[in-house]
C-alpha cells in the first residue's frame, strides 16, 4: 500500500455500520450481503424489491465513489481498478469467495459487521477464519506467485 488513508477508512466504515444499522432497525434485516444476493435469485419474490435495491445500491454508490474521486481528488489518490492482474485468477477466487460464503452460511459483512455487532460467537469464528484466510492467501499470491 502506498498511501494510508485514515480519513476514507473511517468514513467507510461509518457508513458501513450506519447502513447496516438502517436495514436491521428500518426492515429488521441483517446487511449480510451474501445472503442477499443468493435470496434475490433463490428466495421468495415478496421480499424480491429491496433485495434488488439493496444490491443496486452498493454496486451505484461504489460507482459514485469512483466517479468523484476522479472528478475531485488528485489522480494518483482516486481509487483504481486492479490492472494487470488474471483475470482467470479473479474468477477463481470470486468462486471461492462465493463457496466459502455458503459454507460459512454469511459473508464479512453478515459476520463481520454485524454478526459480530451481536456479539454472536458463530460470527466471530467466521470472522477469524475469513481474516486468516485473506493473509494467507494475499501471501501466497504475492510472495509465492509473485502478482502484485
Amino acid at each position: 500500500m502506498t498511501h494510508l488513508t485514515p480519513w476514507s477508512a473511517l468514513a467507510g466504515g461509518l457508513l458501513i455500520g450506519l447502513s447496516a444499522s438502517l436495514l436491521l432497525w428500518l426492515n429488521g434485516k441483517i446487511a449480510g450481503i451474501s445472503g442477499i444476493a443468493r435470496q434475490l435469485i433463490w428466495g421468495e419474490r415478496r421480499d424480491f424489491a429491496w433485495r434488488a435495491a439493496f444490491l443496486f445500491g452498493l454496486i451505484a454508490g461504489a460507482a459514485a465513489c469512483y466517479a468523484l474521486a476522479r472528478a475531485f481528488a488528485h489522480t494518483d489518490l482516486a481509487p483504481q481498478a486492479r490492472v494487470g492482474f488474471p483475470p482467470v485468477l479473479l474468477i477463481v477466487a470470486g468462486l471461492a469467495t462465493g463457496y466459502g460464503t455458503a459454507l460459512a452460511h454469511g459473508c464479512t459483512s453478515g459476520h463481520g459487521v454485524c454478526g459480530l455487532a451481536r456479539f454472536s460467537r458463530r460470527s466471530a469464528v467466521a470472522t477469524a477464519v475469513f481474516l486468516i484466510t485473506a493473509i494467507v492467501m494475499t501471501f501466497f499470491v504475492r510472495h509465492v506467485l509473485g502478482l502484485q
